[in-house]
């Protein structure tokens, strides 16, 4: 199976502070897999890194065994990797679908989800496509931040803490999201607090400590890691 992302040896700095220390991490095409540690423990750090989006990196990041270390954040958007950071960035100004229409297709990759096909997926956007962006609710914001993605053709997705704060029926509804992206092909890297949200839909998880990863395994050994997992994490 083809290795969709895949972290060697990779350390990055925020001006003079060293977040990231030596992270190793293998994600296949088609896999969902989630980043779990405490808060400060990297895990956002190391989406960023990913994009480009801290400073100095070293090591080695191959996004579809292309080395994307020493590109810059738009470069390595066009191999086909979608970032949603935690913050969203959704516009106030424009609409809910002129948010959605707003970032150009990506030239690599294959087309994206059409917007039929994203109103399908998510039938509260076609309901609020005339409202305002920010007046969409938490839940609303999170599902326009990821179909957003996914029109542009990025097949692999890097969603940070998606399900923070959110009422449970919300979360459901992005579990699903999760679920039809990964029938449809996607690999999907999260960012989770909420492990019993993240338990279910992965099929790898990482933990992280002090910028590092410090535990992985797959979903079958997921039942005899619980009590390291208890301890590391507080599940």
């Amino acid at each position: 199976m083809t290795v969709a992302l895949e972290i060697r040896g990779l350390n990055a700095w925020y001006g003079e502070s060293h977040v990231l220390h030596g992270v190793d991490m293998s994600v296949r095409e088609g896999e969902v897999a989630t980043l779990l540690g405490r808060n400060g423990a990297g895990r956002t750090s190391t989406m960023r890194a990913i994009m480009g989006l801290t400073g100095d990196r070293k090591g080695s990041i191959k996004v579809y065994g292309q080395e994307t270390i020493g590109m810059k954040t738009h470069h390595i958007a066009h191999l086909g990797i979608g970032y949603c950071p935690e913050e969203r960035g959704i516009f106030s100004s424009l609409s809910c679908e002129e948010n959605l229409l707003l970032p150009p297709p990506l030239r690599s990759g294959g087309a994206g989800l059409s917007i039929d096909e994203i109103y399908q997926m998510f039938p509260n956007l076609a309901e609020r496509k005339t409202s305002q962006g920010t007046r969409l609710s938490g839940g609303e914001q999170q599902m326009l931040a990821v179909a957003r993605i996914v029109r542009t053709g990025a097949k692999l997705l890097l969603l940070d803490e998606i399900s923070e704060g959110l009422a449970p029926v919300i979360v459901q509804a992005l579990a699903r999201m999760i679920t039809a992206l990964r029938h449809k092909g996607y690999t999907i890297v999260m960012v989770e607090q909420n492990f019993r949200f993240a338990a279910p839909l992965a099929d790898r998880f990482f933990v992280m400590e002090h910028g590092k990863i410090v535990e992985s395994f797959t979903k079958g050994q997921l039942n005899d890691k619980m009590p390291i997992l208890n301890e590391l994490l507080g599940v």
